[in-house]
């Protein structure tokens, strides 16, 4: 199962890193990602399933309005608070996981107000690719 999680999300973030809302893209099995090796070495050569991105802005309220524009044009891939699935899950981790943080140290921690987290799960990765472009579409 891994295996074929590991090969979506490394197929999506590649996709991610092509479009044009798209500001940055976090996956170890990218070998842009600075801890690509140990990444490699630890994971016996697999990325794993959960990657992040930002979506381009110009201050953090624009950021959480176009992370959200993305999460709420999804036809079919859910919006949860938890990761680890044989399903593809999205968390949008600044009002989620760490919500309780202050902007300040949210920022300090690198999560972005235009940060969505996606745990790839098992669909084919064009479905995926899909849906996330129906709202990435809107903001390029």
């Amino acid at each position: 199962r891994m295996q074929a999680q590991s090969a979506n999300a490394l197929a999506l973030a590649q996709w991610l890193q092509e479009h044009p809302a798209v500001a940055r893209v976090h996956y170890p099995g990218l070998q842009s990602h600075p801890q690509h090796a140990l990444a490699m070495r630890q994971m016996s050569g697999l990325g794993g399933a959960v990657l992040s991105f930002s979506v381009h802005a110009n201050n953090p309220d624009q950021a959480r309005q176009r992370a959200f524009e993305v999460l709420d044009s999804l036809r079919w891939l859910p919006l949860c608070t938890n990761l680890g699935d044989t399903k593809t899950l999205l968390s949008h981790p600044a009002s989620t996981s760490h919500g309780k943080l202050s902007e300040a140290q949210r920022q300090s921690a690198g999560i972005e107000q235009g940060l969505i987290r996606v745990s790839v799960g098992l669909e084919h990765i064009t479905d995926i690719q899909a849906d996330l472009a129906h709202g990435l579409d809107r903001l390029a």
